[in-house]
């Protein structure tokens, strides 16, 4: 039994065809399908159909939003045929005209995802197209663009990159928008001298005609050379998916090409150009490249912008190059923050202005806009739905300046969101009424009306996390009206205090909430002692040994002391019940300035006020500011003349020996002076001078 294979071309299939009948005129006219196979024909038709409808969904959505558009120059009246391609063929061995006519058949064809195979399996159709455009592209527009249409035909499936770069197309169109770019120019300072010209000799008729005539022909060519432009970006766009080509592209400047095309007003290249700086946005090279070339400023001209695709696109490209800080200095200064502020609702927006928020230098630019007021109005809008975390990040980065704090709690402000944060314990809501809490003047004053309902929230029964920031906001009202007392007794806030400084006892975060919130509530001499009844001191201390590595806590703790000592109803406990004032001479000399700082101060008052820890005090601090110099006497053995310089009773040199454990010499007032008056301060001072210079004796 001999089989046969049946090859029909159906021009006519399209969504709108009606299967049936054209099955019954494939079965008239080919003699090799019996009539009895009808049914089957439909069938095969029907299936032919609807895959042909997915196909065009497919090559839509994997090209969008680089669709074709038609112009002058691809509009033909007949209708390609795959069966005619090599009369195609033949037509590009002709003349310029003819070039285009087989060009633009030919790229009818392509249009069809199902012809790409079949056009591949013709192993000189593309070649004669490669050559045609590499010869022949700077004679007709027209001719390049159709040409670079067919190959983007291709590029937009991964599977036929291959071919695309075996014949360099991509480093060809390269070449053709750099050669472009350069006409731009030409014709942008040919307009610009006739403009000129015009102006000096605004009577002369002729030229005025021939300037218009020559904007005319100008902006015919501008639209044919678009369309090249955003066809040719296309192609390198689908290219671009390997890096390795894009890397090339780089090195050819890509960037900076793009970049000079922003001033265009074609939406759709615009389109094209800020889409393929978001794709190259994403590798530092490229953004730095950008950020050269200014491209923030450029990009400005398109926000706000009526077409809604490319307004969306250019916002989630500025979003790449806002983690740059230098890229969001040039935003700010482009005006970018009133711009975004007039069009929040949108996560992209949103997270730009986070971003610029991050930086302290521009936080205070948000109160001069309408940007606050509204994105309060989104958070209350939310009612007892989550917020969105782009939305109430903005607005903890915001409350942490002094200006917007006062813009968001102006009116019923704070009360909403201190209702919100308590009714629906939210995190981020309550770290945001923490950082507008941080504010000296009227809005800190705002926070006694809501004093009970954050001390209400300390217990072990809430979340931590929620506590902390609650703990946090409490510790930043320091406020002279508030009566500390009153609250650690009505809401029995000591208990919880202690418990929580045991080390292990709570995460860190939490642990140092509740010292900080003691140093806070120390700053009144009531509570300082009632916390100093309670124990917390020596639990303070243990902290300290548990925790000191931790510069953070160490300095918050030594606060702790500070305020304890600076009242006197808590002096005597510290100086005399413990021994913090061993570890602050321990920790004067620290690494950290805020730690030796505190420690000065508090050690400072110490010294007023008990003679055996002053005396203490300043013989440490004897050691620690003449160590080079006590250094340098013990280990010198003899003077210029090689004799010893320096001997005792014993005639033993004082560089074999401590010089603070010798009984000959004893501190002063009046400085280091020998017991039986044989060494003077005389005789120190100007064996100072002479020997030691810059190195010195300093009390």
């Amino acid at each position: 039994r001999i089989s046969f294979i049946a090859s029909v071309r159906l021009r006519s299939l399209n969504a709108n065809t009606d299967t049936s009948s054209l099955a019954r005129k494939v079965v008239e006219e080919c003699r090799l399908i019996h009539p009895s196979k009808l049914r089957e024909v439909e069938q095969l038709l029907f299936y032919l159909q609807n895959r042909k409808q997915s196909n065009d969904n497919q090559e839509k959505k994997h090209i969008s939003p680089r669709d074709f558009k038609p112009y002058t120059g691809v509009e033909l009246d007949e209708e390609a045929s795959i069966g005619s391609i090599d009369e195609y063929i033949e037509l590009l061995y002709e003349d310029i005209q003819d070039k285009i006519r087989g060009a633009t058949l030919i790229f009818q064809l392509a249009r069809n995802p199902d012809n790409l195979e079949e056009l591949i399996q013709n192993e000189t159709v593309l070649g004669a197209l490669a050559r045609v455009l590499r010869e022949d592209w700077k004679q007709s527009v027209d001719l390049a663009t159709t040409i670079i249409y067919v190959f983007f035909c291709f590029s937009s499936f991964s599977q036929f990159h291959g071919l695309v770069t075996h014949f360099k197309i991509g480093a060809l169109c390269m070449n053709i928008i750099e050669h472009e770019l350069k006409r731009y120019d030409l014709w942008q300072d040919e307009l610009q001298k006739k403009k000129k010209d015009v102006k000096e000799l605004s009577e002369n008729q002729n030229l005025k005609k021939e300037h218009e005539k020559s904007l005319r022909k100008y902006q015919s060519l501008l639209i044919k050379q678009e369309q090249l432009l955003r066809v040719a970006l296309c192609l390198l766009l689908n290219l671009a998916e390997d890096t390795r080509t894009e890397l090339k592209m780089r090195n050819r400047n890509i960037v900076h090409m793009l970049v000079r095309l922003l001033d265009r007003e074609d939406g759709d290249l615009l389109l094209m150009v800020v889409s393929f700086l978001k794709k190259l946005s994403i590798f530092l090279e490229n953004k730095n490249d950008m950020a050269e070339t200014l491209a923030v400023e450029k990009l400005a001209q398109l926000v706000p912008c009526e077409h809604e695709e490319l307004l969306s696109t250019t916002l989630r490209l500025l979003l790449n190059l806002s983690f740059d800080t230098s890229l969001r200095s040039q935003m700010v200064r482009a005006s970018f923050v009133p711009k975004l502020s007039s069009l929040l609702g949108k996560s992209a927006r949103m997270c730009i202005l986070y971003h610029i928020s991050m930086d302290d230098r521009f936080k205070s630019m948000f109160a001069d806009t309408d940007c606050i007021p509204q994105l309060m109005k989104m958070v209350f809008d939310r009612g007892e739905e989550k917020i969105d975390v782009e939305l109430i990040s903005l607005c903890i980065n915001l409350a942490a300046n002094k200006s917007n704090a006062q813009v968001m709690c102006e009116g019923t402000g704070l009360k909403m969101l201190m209702k919100r944060a308590v009714k629906l314990k939210d995190v981020l809501v309550m770290k945001m009424i923490r950082n507008l809490s941080q504010h000296n003047g009227p809005t800190k004053s705002l926070f006694l009306d809501h004093v009970g309902d954050l001390a209400a929230q300390i217990s072990e029964q809430e979340a931590e996390e929620f506590v902390i920031e609650c703990l946090g906001t409490l510790a930043n009202l320091t406020i002279p009206d508030l009566d500390w007392e009153l609250v650690l007794k009505e809401y029995n806030l000591v208990p919880y205090l202690k418990n929580r400084l045991k080390p292990g006892s709570a995460e860190d975060d939490l642990i140092l909430e509740v010292v900080i919130m003691i140093g806070t509530v120390s700053t009144d001499d009531s509570c300082a002692a009632m916390l100093a009844k309670s124990g917390i001191i020596p639990a303070l201390i243990v902290l300290l040994n548990a925790k000191q590595e931790d510069d953070e806590f160490v300095c918050q703790i030594l606060y702790v002391f500070y305020q304890m000592v600076f009242h006197e109803a808590t002096r005597d406990v510290i100086i005399k019940d413990t021994q913090a004032p061993a570890y602050l001479i321990d920790l004067m000399h620290d690494n950290n300035a805020e730690i030796r700082k505190v420690c000065d101060n508090t050690l400072d008052i110490i010294a007023e006020c008990d003679e055996e820890w002053r005396n203490k005090i300043r013989t440490e601090k004897f050691r620690w500011y003449n160590g080079q110099w006590l250094e340098m006497v013990e280990n010198r053995q003899m003077d210029e003349t090689g004799e010893p310089f320096l001997y005792g009773e014993d005639g033993e040199s004082f560089g074999n020996r401590d010089l603070l454990e010798r009984p000959d010499l004893f501190y002063s007032p009046d400085g280091i002076i020998s017991v039986d008056g044989a060494i003077s301060p005389e005789f120190c001072m100007d064996f100072q001078s002479r020997e030691l210079g810059q190195t010195g004796y300093r009390y």
